[in-house]
């Protein structure tokens, strides 16, 4: 995949860190996250047997991460609400408008975004 750039959900980030076949050609395309998707991955990981293997990954992670823009905020609340009888979280959402304003498809296995346009969904 080369020069191609995702933003990856936490979904994403589990599936690559405990090795799903399917995310295979995700290693080495350009990341971007936020700090929502690490804090989600540490807390749901955190408690991984090779805690070296897992701070390493961690470490890693922190350098994909972009400021936030306050204008995202608005936006994401708006997609939360469009969507309300979905269970899409806040983290999701604001991820989803940040690849959305990036100009970049939210790498996901979320079935709740997998209809929707600047997605690519992997399970």
């Amino acid at each position: 995949m080369g020069d191609v750039t995702f933003f990856f959900d936490t979904y994403a980030l589990i599936e690559i860190y405990n090795g799903n076949k399917n995310y295979k050609n995700y290693k080495n395309v350009k990341i971007i996250l936020s700090y929502f998707q690490l804090y989600e991955f540490y807390y749901n990981l955190m408690g991984e047997s090779d805690k070296e293997e897992f701070m390493n990954f961690f470490n890693f992670l922190k350098n994909f991460c972009v400021e936030l823009n306050f204008d995202w905020i608005p936006k994401a609340s708006k997609l939360k609400q469009i969507y309300k009888k979905r269970s899409l979280s806040y983290t999701d959402c604001l991820g989803y408008i940040i690849a959305k304003e990036l100009g970049v498809k939210f790498l996901t296995g979320d079935k709740e975004f997998k209809d929707l346009p600047y997605v690519e969904f992997v399970k």
